[in-house]
């Protein structure tokens, strides 16, 4: 007759020191969450963003003079001669926008599809650069939004807010897969697989419903389809080489550093420090410019995001295929040495 084993009702307690510890941990806990998620948010500013400045070298240079003293390291400028130039400049997602004094009277050209915090900014000198009137009164300079947020999102929201999703969704395929699937190389292909349904169905939901993309849907599917992919197996190389620990590794990876410092919300530009570099050689970074560029400007500038998805993706492919070298090589020994005959 088997006898049913009692739960342990009477076990002693934790030890008190136990207790601490548990504490300590989850408040080294919050204040890495807390630190990795505000820290780049409260410290963001306007340094370093590249603009342009058309027109003649003298109004050219007195405009860049009055920024960089009402903005001190504000922008990044450079001068071209005409409103042309500083047209291509932006839809080649090489600078953010322009002050144009080419024909005279100032205008601010900006691009509010590249970055909408860098466009209030611009629309801010606008401001600035108020034109006296007859009557003493003074009117802003003009403003031309050279390639616009669409319609059904003018502020952008659903693009900003597709960030965390993107990397969530990388994870959690890493981690389902790892979980549901055994074989790496099986792993591997369900990771490609449920990136391109992912891709499809992210990019449907966010241009046909939402209307906050535009562009091909194919090229905007083709970007979330590169960017779930790097995630989802460099994390799931990581998890084959090193077990649970690669898993949190590259969950760390992604979403402690990686998301906080993508600069989806705002520039890569206005980040503190070197923090908004670091988060363009990151997937989730380089996914949030990759998605930009295919949905408002016809691709341009989006060859960075394109080299720094693929190297991820590709590192993920070699970190699978070392561990199946390496799981492979004792079996093979185990193989030949039962194979040789006894004496």
């Amino acid at each position: 007759m088997a006898v049913q084993a009692q739960p342990a009702i009477n076990a002693s307690p934790s030890p008190w020191s136990a207790v601490a510890r548990a504490v300590a941990l989850l408040t080294v806990a919050v204040s890495v969450l807390l630190t990795a998620f505000a820290w780049p948010s409260v410290r963001s500013s306007v340094h370093d963003v590249p603009i342009a400045v058309a027109g003649p070298a003298p109004a050219v240079r007195q405009i860049s003079a009055a920024l960089d003293e009402r903005l001190p390291d504000a922008f990044e400028i450079t001068e071209v001669a005409d409103t042309t130039t500083a047209e291509q400049l932006i839809r080649d997602r090489e600078v953010y926008g322009a002050i144009d004094v080419s024909s005279g009277a100032p205008q601010v050209i900006l691009a509010s599809a590249g970055s909408v915090a860098v466009a209030q900014t611009l629309n801010s000198i606008a401001t600035a650069l108020s034109q006296p009137q007859s009557r003493g009164a003074s009117t802003a300079a003009p403003v031309r939004d050279l390639v616009p947020l669409p319609v059904d999102d003018p502020r952008g929201a659903g693009l900003a807010a597709a960030a965390l999703p993107l990397v969530m969704g990388g994870l959690l395929a890493a981690f389902l897969l790892t979980r549901l699937v055994l074989g790496t190389t099986r792993r591997a292909i369900g990771a490609l697989a449920f990136a391109v349904t992912g891709g499809l169905a992210v990019s449907a939901i966010l241009q046909f419903w939402l209307g906050s993309l535009t562009g091909s849907y194919w090229a905007n599917t083709g970007a979330v389809a590169l960017s779930v992919a790097a995630i989802s197996l460099s994390i799931l190389g990581l998890e084959s080489l090193l077990g649970y620990t690669g898993l949190g590794l590259g969950a760390a990876t992604m979403m402690l550093i990686g998301n906080p410092l993508s600069g989806s919300a705002t520039a890569s530009e206005m980040l503190p420090g070197w923090s908004g570099m670091l988060g363009q050689l990151l997937p989730p970074g380089a996914s949030g410019r990759l998605l930009r560029s295919t949905a408002f400007f016809d691709g341009h500038g989006a060859t960075h995001s394109v080299i720094v998805l693929a190297t991820w993706l590709l590192l993920g492919v070699l970190l699978c295929l070392a561990s199946g070298l390496r799981r492979r090589g004792p079996s093979a020994d185990l193989v030949s040495t039962a194979a040789q005959p006894t004496v």
